[in-house]
């Protein structure tokens, strides 16, 4: 096979890939020689079967070519910036780079970082799947039976908002326009939450703090943005750009807040208003036995001192992504550092409450918060010719508002009662459209899910009970079989004399 055959079914493997999106190797290069330049067409049925027609048939024969091509050279896939070593075993390495450009392969990245991007502190899943792998562990969702969980409520309605009953620019409306995404997914994945035995918490936001504006005020600009590229891709009927644009412009309006709050609190679920940060007021409640665990994809909940923290419990996509727990403490243990270092390390990450120093990166902020120990050594060590500070950095009110947040713990004792049934008809079936026999059969899941999560967790059943009678009455008894004994014996030794 000449090397004209071989250059051409990689590029034709390659347009194939990203025809039909099975692979990504966008990073990847197939530069032709000048010697051996040749028309792509003639060379591809040169060497193809004649009954390659289709072509699905020709990506699978551009990927048999590539493989060939990948043992021939000893190219490994798994190895980035690697010079292939030659074009035979002890042959000379002829292939310089005027012939082949290094071939790089995207690796897959850790199943944490793979599902969609954390948000509120830049990088730090997969910061700590490198460097405090033990602090994160998979669960089933049905492990979090009888447990009493908080649940971010705007992050939540956020994601129903996006997924839920969308396709490009359409969403679930009412008989009046308004939209019922976030209703939609509430009400289902509520459900299922009290199906599996798990008790949620529903936190809603309270007033952002001030410090909050900048990147409020970023993320309207983000949306106008994206609202005007979205009406240029319409005009286009570029449908790819559509949904990915339409996405971008969602926003949590009160309007939704307010709609989930009525919604479930007609389900029996309990409903508390932060003052501030939902996120916040979660980890309060977690750090004083109030709830079991966080739900968020707020990656501040850590930040915040929550114990526990999880992630993908509130996924309302259709595959079933395992719940990735983190536990804070054994963050602190492999980091090697302290509750103060790792707020520290998260606002030089990037944080939603200030601007980070460009030029570092989550592995770069960890080096340098355990070599100095806080952002006010290395500001005096860093390098300002290398490093950008931006101009009066609030990162010491920034902290104040992770070390001392505005959250509140009198807060009504939390109950999960009977669903209202009439009030839920009436809600969802004649006010937003939703059909009766499914929401009747949904009320009806929900009476029963209550009474299976009434149960509660079985090691409650075997908590160990102090008792101070039991040894008591077990050494008396003790006592008389003693006693006993000895008259038998007294007894039968006079009847012996």
């Amino acid at each position: 096979m000449s090397h004209s055959t071989v250059f051409s079914h990689l590029w034709n493997c390659r347009s194939a890939y990203h025809r039909q999106n099975r692979l990504d190797i966008a990073a990847a290069s197939f530069p032709l020689p000048s010697s051996s330049r040749c028309s792509l067409q003639s060379a591809t049925r040169a060497a193809s079967p004649p009954a390659l027609k289709s072509e699905t048939r020709g990506f699978k024969m551009g990927l048999r070519v590539w493989l060939l091509w990948w043992r021939w050279t000893g190219v490994s896939p798994r190895r980035e910036n690697t010079q292939p070593t030659g074009w035979s075993k002890g042959g000379k390495n002829r292939n310089s780079s005027r012939f082949l450009a290094p071939l790089r392969l995207r690796r897959r990245p850790p199943r944490a970082a793979a599902v969609g991007d954390e948000m509120g502190i830049k990088g730090l899943t997969k910061l700590l799947a490198d460097n405090a792998p033990k602090a994160m562990k998979e669960q089933k969702f049905e492990s979090y039976f009888g447990r009493k969980i908080a649940v971010d409520a705007s992050m939540s309605i956020y994601q129903f908002l996006i997924v839920v009953g969308r396709t490009g620019m359409e969403t679930l409306t009412n008989e009046a326009g308004e939209v019922t995404s976030h209703l939609q997914g509430m009400f289902n994945r509520t459900i299922r939450l009290l199906e599996a035995g798990i008790k949620p918490v529903y936190v809603f936001d309270g007033k952002p703090p001030d410090l909050k504006k900048q990147e409020l005020a970023k993320r309207y600009s983000k949306r106008e943005d994206a609202t005007k590229e979205l009406t240029e891709a319409v005009e286009e009927g570029d449908k790819d750009a559509i949904e990915k644009l339409s996405k971008r412009t969602v926003k949590v309006t009160r309007q939704h807040n307010d709609d989930c709050k009525k919604l479930l609190r007609l389900m029996g679920v309990p409903v508390v208003e932060a003052p501030c940060e939902a996120e916040a007021e979660c980890a309060a409640l977690c750090t004083n036995d109030k709830v079991y665990a966080v739900a968020s994809e707020d990656m501040d909940s850590l930040t915040f001192g929550a114990p526990r923290f999880l992630r993908h419990l509130m996924d309302p996509s259709s595959k079933k992504i395992p719940v990735m727990e983190f536990d804070v403490a054994k963050v602190l243990e492999e980091l090697e550092l302290t509750m103060d270092q790792f707020i520290d390390l998260c606002i030089l990450c990037g944080c939603d409450y200030c601007d980070s120093i460009k030029g570092i990166g989550g592995q770069t902020a960890l080096k340098l918060i355990r070599q100095h120990g806080s952002i006010e050594s290395i500001l005096e060590n860093l390098n300002k010719d290398r490093y950008q500070i931006p101009e009066d950095w609030p990162y010491q009110e920034a902290r104040r508002l992770f070390k001392e947040p505005d959250v509140t713990l009198d807060i009504p004792e939390l109950k999960w009662t009977a669903p209202d049934e009439e009030g839920l008809i009436s809600f969802l079936v004649k006010d937003n459209g939703f059909n009766e026999d499914r929401v009747t059969k949904a009320i009806e899941k929900i009476k029963s899910a209550k009474n299976k999560s009434s149960q509660g967790r079985l090691e409650s059943f075997f908590k160990p009970v102090v008792s101070t009678s039991a040894p008591l009455k077990r050494k008396e008894t003790s006592e008389k079989t003693t006693k006993a004994a000895a008259n038998k014996k007294t007894k039968a030794g006079g009847k012996k004399k």
